[in-house]
């Protein structure tokens, strides 16, 4: 019930596979997060920036932008998954993941053998952001109305 006693309107539900906006509704935890890591930015970069030279802002750019797009893939990729099938979301996680985790680990490999001297700063950015955005993240979640309707079981 609102305010003024009448009934609060259902909530939409979300376009199924295919209809438009089908995965831009399973998207809106992305807000607060990225608001929360470009916080992050344009505190961190300019701070790196005054007190480690134009070598460690870069390197606090480049952390906190690979925690962002690290983000955005797998939310992507589990929003079409649900998008298409609900069945699919833990397999295509998964997937996401070990991709992401095999290509980050050759990556970091090849900057730390360079001998790059951002990579320290590359390395504490990706920390602060990996926590800012787990933070915003569950700050979102606990202010989010859980989801309503049946759900027929499959078991």
């Amino acid at each position: 019930m609102s305010a003024s006693g009448a009934p609060e309107p259902a909530a939409k539900p979300a376009p199924r596979a295919g209809e438009p906006g089908a995965i831009r509704a399973r998207l809106p935890h992305l807000r607060l997060p990225l608001l929360a890591c470009a916080g992050l930015a344009v505190v961190g970069v300019p701070i790196a920036a005054l007190v480690r030279g134009p070598t460690g802002a870069a390197g606090v750019a480049a952390g906190i932008g690979l925690v962002i797009v690290s983000y955005l893939i797998s939310s992507f990729s589990v929003a079409w998954a649900d998008a298409v099938n609900p069945k699919l979301i833990m397999s295509v996680g998964l997937v996401t993941y070990a991709t992401k985790m095999v290509f980050l680990g050759v990556v970091m490999a090849a900057v730390a053998k360079s001998g790059w001297p951002g990579l320290p700063d590359m390395g504490v950015a990706i920390i602060a952001a990996v926590v800012v955005w787990i933070a915003a993240h569950v700050s979102w979640a606990m202010r989010a109305p859980l989801p309503t309707g049946n759900r027929v079981s499959g078991h």
